[in-house]
């Protein structure tokens, strides 16, 4: 694995990009991401946990086995049940689900990427997610979202929340409404 970057290389790519950069006579750097390669394991331990403090999927298993190798078990379970956590959450979003897309915004909001939380929150307000749009008004609120984008994110929250209401629908919030049900969440 490249502590830099979390990729994990093939040891033929390692090769063909140690060989071209000998004959070059170039720096060692990784193949992905291009930073020049750790020489020391205090360097490459310094990078991996640069990665899992972004909360990287791939570093946290590798800490994982780190701490296992260790015999430090429960410092182990943690990192894998983290990076289960974050890999289960992306999975749920790609296939749609808003919850688990406004989740990982926060996050991200979390581990300080407002960039990478916008886009989360975005796509979840898109798709009708309520709490997307109020994390979305926050954050132009503190100027981290431009007018234009918080209104086309308003816009299509609107539209996915227009694209769910039928007459079965409107019937069981009238029923709610009446009997004072209170909505699961």
């Amino acid at each position: 694995m490249a502590a830099c970057c979390s990729k994990l290389v093939c040891n033929g790519c390692i090769y063909a990009n140690q060989k071209r950069e000998y004959e070059g006579r170039l720096g060692y750097k990784c193949v992905f991401c291009r930073k020049a390669v750790p020489t020391t394991d205090q360097e490459y331990d310094k990078q991996r946990m640069n990665r899992v403090e972004a909360n990287d999927p791939v570093a946290l298993r590798q800490e994982g086995i780190e701490q296992d190798k260790k015999g430090n078990y429960i410092s182990a379970f943690e990192y894998y049940t983290k990076e289960k956590e974050i890999h289960h959450l992306e999975e749920a979003a790609i296939g749609g689900h808003p919850d688990a897309r406004h989740n990982l915004g926060c996050i991200e909001e979390d581990d300080y990427n407002i960039v990478r939380a916008v886009k989360h929150w975005i796509i979840a307000a898109t798709q009708g997610h309520d709490s997307s749009i109020e994390a979305l008004m926050s954050a132009f609120k503190g100027g981290e979202v431009r007018k234009d984008v918080l209104a086309a994110a308003l816009r299509a929250h609107k539209t996915a929340v227009d694209a769910t209401k039928s007459p079965q629908r409107d019937a069981a919030e009238e029923y709610r409404r009446k009997w004072s049900i209170v909505e699961p969440k």
